[in-house]
């Protein structure tokens, strides 16, 4: 089940964030027919981390009116720009705008001032803030259902990376006059990379070089940091997990926790120097054979790289 914002809107009322020691989070009451998995497509949360975050038990299911705890990331919460419902913070005794930001993932004093239309950093007890932002996505919601009808085991990241790759490669394009499915248009979130209008479409100089050996996203990744600039730069432990994909079409894939699905991230093989770009799927789901990883890549990712080792092995990341 998948909520609109007005129907969002009028179950929560205003969204308050409050803390604890896992992190921000907002509350929701369980409606009637709601389950770990409608809630996490409702709020972009993994229902696996949403049962976890609430030290509750996914097989004993919800109760209706039950309060739990909605965990804010990147992933849902929207510290950037104004797309979304807006979350609020209430200021207490001689608080600061500042106290305000560090409190709230340090959001930028800017955006505090603009979005609460406020002359100056001083700020009364009790005023209620926009800090940010409840980000809904129902296209990745639909995709994010399927994969949580797999199985949990030994193959499951291979399992959803297929799955998720599935689903990338049949998502409808939204189009003003009709809709129909385009296989090589690669579907993304819009309050990261760019915004659904645009449709990951590169620039005319990018197509030459989408089936280099860097990759068909490599195009997309200019278009990208067009958007926002490269921000990040990581040394991670990278795994590999098995799909068909990406041997014929340059299509690399990589799975890893805190980012949004649909990042292209630029991965360096430090050892050689190569260099591919490849699409973020999703988490890595916090699985016990994931220990010690940050990320894994596909298997045609990896060969891109020139990597041999099957288990863990070291790469550069910059988004």
């Amino acid at each position: 089940m998948i909520l609109t914002w007005t129907g969002l809107r009028s179950q929560t009322g205003e969204l308050l964030i409050k803390s604890n020691d896992k992190g921000l989070y907002i509350d929701h009451k369980v409606a009637p027919k709601e389950n770990f998995y409608s809630i996490g497509r409702l709020f972009y949360v993994h229902p696996k981390h949403l049962a976890a975050f609430n030290s509750l038990d996914m097989t004993k299911g919800l109760n209706i009116a039950q309060v739990i705890k909605i965990p804010l990331s990147d992933t849902n919460f929207n510290q950037k720009t104004d797309k979304g419902l807006p979350v609020y913070y209430v200021t207490g005794n001689s608080e600061s705008l500042y106290r305000v930001s560090t409190r709230n993932r340090n959001v930028l004093m800017e955006k505090l001032r603009q979005w609460n239309h406020l002359p100056d950093d001083n700020v009364a007890a009790g005023s209620k803030l926009v800090v940010g932002y409840l980000i809904s996505n129902e296209s990745a919601a639909t995709a994010f259902a399927n994969l949580n009808k797999l199985e949990t085991g030994k193959n499951t990241n291979e399992q959803n990376a297929n799955k998720e790759v599935a689903n990338l490669e049949a998502t409808v394009k939204q189009d003003p006059k009709k809709q129909e499915v385009k296989k090589d248009e690669e579907p993304v979130k819009n309050s990261r990379v760019i915004q659904v209008t645009q449709e990951l479409k590169p620039s005319p100089g990018s197509i030459s070089r989408q089936n280099s050996n860097q990759g068909y996203f490599r195009g997309f990744f200019q278009q990208q940091i067009n958007q926002q600039p490269i921000s990040k730069e990581q040394t991670v432990t990278s795994g590999i997990f098995k799909t068909a994909s990406g041997w014929s079409d340059s299509k690399y894939y990589l799975l890893m926790d805190g980012i949004e699905p649909g990042t292209i991230i630029k991965i360096t093989n430090p050892t050689n120097n190569r260099i591919i770009y490849a699409k973020l799927l999703g988490e890595m789901n916090g699985l016990k054979e994931n220990q010690g990883l940050n990320i894994r890549m596909s298997n045609a990712a990896a060969s891109a790289l020139d990597i041999s080792e099957t288990d863990k092995f070291i790469v550069k990341l910059n988004y």
